[in-house]
């Protein structure tokens, strides 16, 4: 055996084994005090970026159900809201059948009526300005896609969230062609002979039919009464009109290629060619026009801007006579679109949006665009004191309930597809992120403890073995004695 005494190579190999076991059981205390595998850059670089990946996008996704949930409850208040102002109008269309009931009331009940009518429309006014989350206001038109049309004729319905808001200027509107009404032009005008021969008319409407004779003795003006009236308490959607050469034509209320109606007379050229033989109205036509340069689909009278472009979703109707070519750079007026949707994060990373738009409850936004004999432009003018009066009122509150109601079905889907559906794979994927990040970083508990159990055992047999290491040289002493 070599004895050397300058370098005791055993003790280094000791010093060093003691050294490295101090080490790794200073690690192993780590983890099990911490509960994680890596509490630093070197215990795993790769580990740790992605586990710290993984904690940022298990923040976004917490913050994500939080905000799904404040979305959620922002969107029931709306709803609340909207169910009273459905309410009111409900009670506002009972109002103008009770002043349509010409035979039994009188004026008084009349002034009474249009007093409680007014009423109902300040209170939806105050609906629609006192609705709010927070300080952020619902009904009043500035949570949503709003627009105004300038120009004759150019008025605008709505718009979506998808849609584009306008330059200053507003979007170009262009019109190629009119929407017009399914139209019926007699061509022979009923006389007197005819009345005396009772003269049979038919008239199929929507899947209404009604169904007139003449009676012999009465006057033309009579009969055209009669008729007009059997029209009227047919519902059917059709205008009478009374030519001036004394030819009967018959329109359709609305504009476009789908509303259509038949008519049979039993005479030639009075209503149908054939004489009792239903004949089929000449078809509308749906208008034709350009939004801001993009092209749009067109039905009636509304111009809707398609998917996929910058107009997507926004609705206009034309009114107006002129139109312009194809090819032609004139406009026929602009329309201005101001994009105020709500818009919710309710995902963790960049983009994961979601948007919806609020109905304008407004009075003088709610029923607009309605053709009615009173000229009244939105439910806001609206007047019971005469019979056309009441009536033109339903056509304009019975537009506006399907406004809101709609409105509130859009609202309904978006709470349930958007946010509700989404909440749930949210805290799925939060699940699923913790469990992931929780197998690359935290510690497996029994393993290391049975690593602490071996480091502890090997410090102490370092230990030990340092200090038998340290005793080796005493052994040069033995020879010098």
């Amino acid at each position: 055996m070599v004895l050397r005494i300058n370098h005791n190579i055993a003790a280094m190999n000791g010093h060093r084994s003691l050294v490295e076991n101090g080490l790794n059981l200073r690690r192993s205390l780590e983890k099990l005090s911490s509960g994680m595998k890596i509490n630093r850059s070197s215990d795993s670089p790769a580990g740790l970026i992605i586990s710290e990946q993984m904690r940022a996008q298990i923040a976004g996704l917490n913050q994500a159900v939080d905000n799904a949930e404040t979305a959620s409850t922002m969107v029931q208040t709306t709803e609340a809201a909207m169910s009273e102002v459905t309410n009111i109008l409900t009670k506002m269309r009972q109002l103008a059948i009770h002043a349509a009931n010409e035979g039994a009331n009188d004026k008084n009940m009349l002034e009474a009526d249009q007093l409680e009518m007014r009423n109902a429309l300040d209170s939806l006014d105050r609906v629609a300005f006192n609705a709010q989350f927070g300080v952020k206001k619902l009904l009043d038109g500035s949570t949503g896609a709003n627009g105004v049309g300038i120009g004759q004729g150019i008025e605008f319905i709505e718009a979506s969230p998808r849609t584009k808001a306008s330059p200053v200027e507003g979007y170009d509107v262009q019109v190629f062609r009119q929407g017009t009404k399914a139209r019926v032009d007699g061509t022979t005008a009923l006389d007197q002979e005819m009345i005396d021969n009772k003269e049979e008319f038919t008239i199929a409407e929507g899947g209404r039919t009604v169904s007139f004779t003449t009676t012999p003795g009465m006057t033309v003006a009579q009969t055209f009464g009669l008729l007009r009236n059997e029209i009227e308490k047919g519902g059917l959607m059709i205008d009478m009109i009374e030519n001036e050469d004394g030819t009967l034509s018959f329109q359709h209320w609305n504009y476009g290629s789908k509303p259509t109606f038949a008519v049979s007379s039993s005479t030639d050229g009075v209503l149908s060619e054939v004489g009792r033989s239903m004949m089929e109205a000449k078809q509308g036509g749906d208008i034709a026009g350009m939004i801001g340069g993009e092209v749009t689909t067109g039905e009636g009278q509304v111009l809707t801007g398609i998917e996929g472009t910058k107009t997507e979703g926004l609705k206009i109707r034309y009114t107006g006579e002129r139109t312009v070519e194809e090819d032609s750079e004139e406009n026929v007026g602009r329309i201005a679109v101001y994009q105020n949707s709500l818009i919710f994060q309710v995902g963790g990373n960049v983009g994961q949006t979601v948007s919806v738009s609020l109905v304008n409850a407004n009075t003088r936004v709610l029923g607009r665009g309605v053709e009615n004999d009173s000229k009244y432009r939105s439910i806001r003018d609206v007047d019971l004191r005469s019979v056309q009066g009441a009536t033109d009122t339903q056509k304009l509150v019975d537009v506006a309930i399907n406004e809101v109601n709609t409105a509130r079905a859009r609202l309904g889907a978006f709470q349930k597809n958007a946010l509700e559906n989404n909440l749930r794979q949210l805290r799925i994927n939060v699940e699923e992120l913790t469990n992931a990040e929780s197998v690359i970083r935290d510690s497996d508990m029994a393993k290391e403890v049975a690593e602490y159990t071996k480091n502890q055992i090997l410090m102490q047999s370092s230990t030990a073995m340092l200090a038998q290491a340290n005793q080796m040289p005493r052994i040069v002493l033995e020879l010098l004695g």
